[in-house]
């Protein structure tokens, strides 16, 4: 059997996952457990929270858009100002984010 053949099932998760990722909208945001679900995967919110931390940096993938289902951001990352990466890219997009905390039932995607 050609191992060329043979299909990676964690690629292929992965894709589902990015797929899903890639149609939020611009200044809207939606849950880890939201995209797992769009993308077929309902229960797996932990998987896409793995999956999006593994995206190279030069990915066309707004990872930003996603947050936890409390509406709170789970990046820690700062920038060279000490702003959270996450925060100032939802922030440029028009997503107010209080305290850390997005409302989702303003900037919640409705697919």
């Amino acid at each position: 059997m050609n191992a060329k053949n043979l299909h990676n099932p964690a690629q292929e998760l992965a894709q589902m996952i990015i797929a899903v990722v890639v149609l939020i909208p611009y200044g809207q945001v939606a849950s880890y457990g939201q995209v797992a679900k769009l993308a077929g995967l309902p229960r797996h919110a932990r998987l896409v929270g793995r999956v999006l931390a593994q995206l190279e940096t030069d990915q066309d993938v707004p990872w930003h858009r996603v947050i936890n289902s409390q509406g709170k951001m789970s990046l820690n990352k700062l920038d060279e100002h000490g702003m959270n990466i996450q925060e100032a890219m939802l922030l440029a997009e028009g997503v107010a984010v209080i305290q850390a905390k997005v409302d989702l039932k303003k900037f919640g995607w409705q697919p």
